[in-house]
């Protein structure tokens, strides 16, 4: 079976560039290679393409856009996104707008046939650095405590408490009185806006307060 590809890349050497590539290798068809993405919909819906490569910055209107576009009709066609930008507001846009892998135009001479294999096979190619990156935003703890301004003690307590500890285990670790505890966890419920211990635990656990 041959796959067809559509390429979106307004650099000409490099659009040349992959398109010779893909025009070498076994299995892959490339059944169009464009400069912009004014017209993407119109060329998706005739083509049919199993593959899209596409740029983020080109003339007119972005690669970003385009997907989003591509996404209102088309769910199913896997879009690799080729860029040189590796800051968070592209990946992510990019990741958001509904593009399947994401492949820096570095690393293309060396990873585009196994990004291609990759994001066929149902999983989602990205250079090394993108990989980090969302992994690293993904373990990041939300800032959902903002929300509910607690203070550095507050989310403290309310760390112990989630963990079972007594007020007077608290106190004693923290070596405050227990009223002093009793009058954070005042706060900390009014400002969760719960009545419980349990419903206090119970929240800050679901919204990864602690």
């Amino acid at each position: 079976m041959v796959l067809s590809i559509l390429l979106f890349e307004d650099n000409q050497l490099l659009r040349e560039s992959i398109s010779g590539m893909i025009s070498l290798k076994e299995g892959l068809q490339l059944s169009g290679a464009y400069e912009n993405v004014l017209t993407v919909k119109e060329k998706v819906e005739s083509l049919h393409p199993d593959l899209i490569l596409m740029d983020i910055d080109m003339p007119g209107r972005s690669g970003i856009e385009a997907v989003k576009e591509i996404r209102q009709s088309n769910n199913q066609v896997p879009i690799i996104m080729l860029t040189v930008f590796d800051d968070n507001t592209h990946v992510f846009d990019a990741l958001r707008a509904g593009a399947s892998g994401y492949l820096l135009k570095k690393h293309i001479s060396i990873k585009l046939f196994d990004a291609i294999q990759e994001v066929l096979e149902g999983g989602a190619p990205m250079s090394p650095s993108i990989a980090r990156m969302v992994l690293a935003s993904m373990q990041q703890k939300p800032a959902i405590e903002n929300l509910y301004q607690l203070t550095t003690r507050e989310t403290e307590i309310l760390a112990t408490l989630s963990k079972g500890n007594s007020y007077k285990l608290i106190a004693s670790e923290m070596q405050i009185s227990i009223d002093t505890v009793r009058t954070h966890i005042k706060k900390i419920y009014e400002k969760l806006q719960v009545h419980s211990q349990t419903e206090a635990v119970s929240k800050a656990i679901h919204e990864k307060l602690v």
